[in-house]
């Protein structure tokens, strides 16, 4: 392998790749990766053999080729390199860096024994959606996903299509949040639907790498996921499993519905969390006659406050306890000045949405005495 590559290019496509660059004392070659010569492309692999990622670098070959390189010296070598431009060629399991005023020899290892990355061969099937929206889908859910040895179902985010709408959920039993984009938000070609649950961190890595402007299509196979732009492809391995009926919880009877300032909320939930307890519980106390919510928060060791907001609201008077991470998690997805807050007393699920559009709805249980 002869390849001239440019700093910035080589730089960005090893940022991309370096937090599945594997651990795994027991196959050292996971702390490695993949630099792949085929055909006039370049590509730069890692993978911790649960998820990978391949991401191409821009630049001239002058020879096909390839060979597995420990991650940490070459990425600290390259972002040190003053010139823009290096050439790099593989000789004997070794690679060799050159510039114009700097040389170095790294050791690798054999590329033969770098793990195989899974592909999916047939994509006849696949949705295809710009990168921001499916970014913005993910981003929506996932602060409520949670990774969970006893029910792996909940450790990850649901895509979940009906031909015309996709939902993207996520719940770790105490919260959930979906969000829904529409048929002109993608375009799709499942003819039976498509329902995938991805892991939370390749879910995480997935708004990482990829660049809003971009198209992505979206494959699977029923075990792997894959998604691919002009430059960049993640593959991983899916969550086996059922993700739980949520439909069954969004509430559908409200008994106090509350139209309050989303950043007074926000900024009141900050304040007054001062002094909640461990299980960072605050009061919701909901003044119907004032049209108020005092948020209300306490602690033996440290003292009370209190912080009194103006709101609408119709429906009965109630006290809710929350904790304030959960509720705050779901108002910062929500870019409106107001948010809709509803109530089923002090026990039942509550929900959170935009005024008037159903497009996002975060749920969180009380805290139960």
């Amino acid at each position: 392998m002869k390849i001239t590559v440019l700093k910035n290019n080589l730089k960005n496509s090893l940022d991309a790749v370096s937090r599945i660059v594997g651990e795994n004392n027991n196959l050292p070659i996971l702390k490695n990766v993949l630099i792949k010569s085929e055909s006039g492309k370049i590509n730069i692999s890692s993978t911790d053999l649960e998820t990978a990622i391949i991401k191409k670098v821009a630049g001239k070959s002058v020879e096909d080729g390839q060979i597995t390189v420990p991650f940490s010296i070459f990425n600290n070598v390259i972002n040190n390199i003053q010139s823009e431009r290096i050439d790099l060629e593989a000789k004997k399991n070794n690679i060799l860096i050159k510039t114009d005023s700097y040389e170095a020899k790294i050791q690798g290892m054999d590329s033969e024994d770098f793990p195989i990355i899974p592909k999916i061969e047939e994509k006849n099937e696949f949705f295809e959606i710009k990168g921001e929206n499916l970014k913005d889908g993910i981003v929506s859910v996932m602060s409520a996903a949670q990774i969970s040895e006893l029910r792996p179902e909940i450790s990850g985010v649901l895509i979940d299509i009906d031909g015309e709408n996709i939902k993207f959920v996520a719940t770790d039993s105490f919260r959930l949040a979906e969000k829904t984009l529409y048929g002109s938000e993608f375009t799709n070609n499942f003819e039976r639907g498509f329902k995938i649950i991805i892991p939370l961190r390749p879910a995480q890595e997935l708004v990482r790498v990829i660049d809003d402007k971009e198209n992505v299509r979206i494959y699977s196979d029923g075990s792997q996921f894959m998604a691919e732009t002009d430059d960049t492809i993640l593959v991983t391995r899916l969550i086996d499993g059922n993700f739980p009926d949520y439909t069954q919880i969004i509430p559908k009877n409200i008994s106090t519905d509350i139209e309050v300032s989303r950043s007074e909320l926000m900024g009141a939930l900050k304040l007054v969390s001062s002094f909640s307890s461990k299980n960072n519980e605050v009061i919701f106390k909901i003044i119907p006659d004032k049209k108020m919510i005092e948020v209300y928060s306490a602690d033996s060791s440290l003292g009370e406050n209190k912080y009194l907001i103006p709101a609408k609201i119709s429906g009965e008077g109630v006290n809710v306890s929350f904790n304030w991470r959960f509720v705050s998690d779901g108002l910062k997805n929500i870019d409106s000045e107001t948010v809709n807050i509803g109530l089923q007393g002090d026990v039942k699920p509550s929900v959170i949405k935009w005024p008037q559009d159903n497009s996002y709805i975060y749920i969180v249980m009380p805290i139960k005495d």
